[in-house]
């Protein structure tokens, strides 16, 4: 068991309202009523927290595969389509030698995602066996989860841009193809798991 010396705010009686901060006395029971000062429901850990983040973890993780899988951008030029993976425009990118937005994409829509997903199946796991080492490692590595977070729709934002910029009726035209919602999904999924996980649960266990 680790022993820092410092006593946290469960141990002596109180917990903090999620929405305004406040401490207020605690009872020992998960839920313990409303805040006093903003009237928000207070508890001493996010309910259901580890059901919620397994779930939408879960969920990211299936919806991985056909995001990168199937085609997420139609491109229509003067009547001939074409389809593309966000693996096909990351190696067109390279190919032409735009080396910087290739290195772009790559890592906002293929390896952060990747990389946020292992990361909390890492720390669910570690909840669930109670493992014991690397806890403020893995507390640091969950606020770097949350910090990426914004940046995973790249890909999307992308689409985007061209639909508008470069959509010439009867020349070109650029829609969103059946792999986007798919990587919406994975995107939301992680970004939901990321505040629904109650982080604090590393240092119960």
């Amino acid at each position: 068991m680790i022993n820092s010396g410092v006593t946290t705010a469960k141990e002596a009686g109180l917990a903090l309202c999620h929405d305004c901060h406040k401490l207020v006395p605690a009872t020992g029971k998960s839920a313990l009523g409303t805040c006093p000062r903003c009237g928000a429901a207070i508890h001493l850990r996010k309910p259901n927290s580890l059901n919620r983040s397994w779930a939408l973890v879960l969920a990211a993780l299936i919806l991985y595969f056909p995001a990168n899988f199937l085609p997420i951008m139609l491109v229509d030029f003067m009547g001939s389509p074409d389809l593309s993976t966000i693996m096909d425009g990351i190696i067109y990118f390279f190919q032409e030698g735009s080396y910087g937005i290739g290195a772009v994409i790559l890592t906002a829509s293929i390896l952060v995602p990747c990389f946020k997903i292992i990361c909390l199946i890492l720390i669910l796991l570690s909840i669930h066996f109670r493992w014991r080492s690397w806890l403020r490692h893995k507390t640091i590595l969950f606020r770097i989860i949350e910090f990426i977070g914004r940046w995973s729709m790249l890909d999307i934002f992308v689409i985007a841009l061209l639909h508008v910029l470069v959509n010439f009726e009867g020349l070109t035209t650029i829609t969103a193809a059946p792999a986007a919602p798919y990587f919406v999904g994975v995107v939301l999924c992680t970004m939901f798991a990321a505040i629904t996980f109650d982080p604090r649960l590393l240092w119960d266990a």
